[in-house]
């Protein structure tokens, strides 16, 4: 059995360096193209729509729109105790982010898809911060 400390350690990349330090500062920011003016996700050398290396990093709104999600009834150790919401979320955008959905609970009755959501950051240790969504309004 895997224990905590056999997961790889956080190790942002070049072109994800930037979400990262944003994250940190409580802030959202995506990469959009210059050219065609699309935002993406994940971080590319490239832009996935027209090719294009002219782009740059923008501060967004955090809001967007449930995508998808599964219940983990029982995830990973590291993550904490379960059950937890794995969810795709749509932000306004475009791009669709994987994340957990948290400030609700994880109860299928009260999830569904499309639901107004917003990004929260939480501390994941070690200097580490995870950008999260939670029902609009909710605290």
């Amino acid at each position: 059995m895997a224990s905590v400390d056999s997961f790889p350690r956080f190790a942002p990349t070049p072109e994800t360096a930037p979400f990262w330090e944003g994250v940190r500062n409580r802030v959202l920011r995506l990469p959009r193209c210059r050219t065609c003016n699309a935002y993406h996700f994940y971080p590319r050398p490239l832009c996935p729509y027209c090719w294009s290396r002219d782009l740059e990093w923008v501060t967004v709104g955090g809001r967007g729109r449930l995508h998808s999600f599964v219940i983990n009834q029982r995830p990973p150790k590291h993550v904490g105790p379960g059950p937890i919401v794995l969810a795709m979320v749509e932000l306004d955008e475009g791009p669709r982010l994987m994340t957990e959905l948290v400030g609700i609970d994880p109860d299928p009755a009260r999830l569904r898809c499309d639901m107004p959501v917003e990004v929260v950051f939480e501390a994941a240790g070690e200097g580490v911060v995870l950008p999260k969504f939670r029902p609009r309004g909710a605290r």
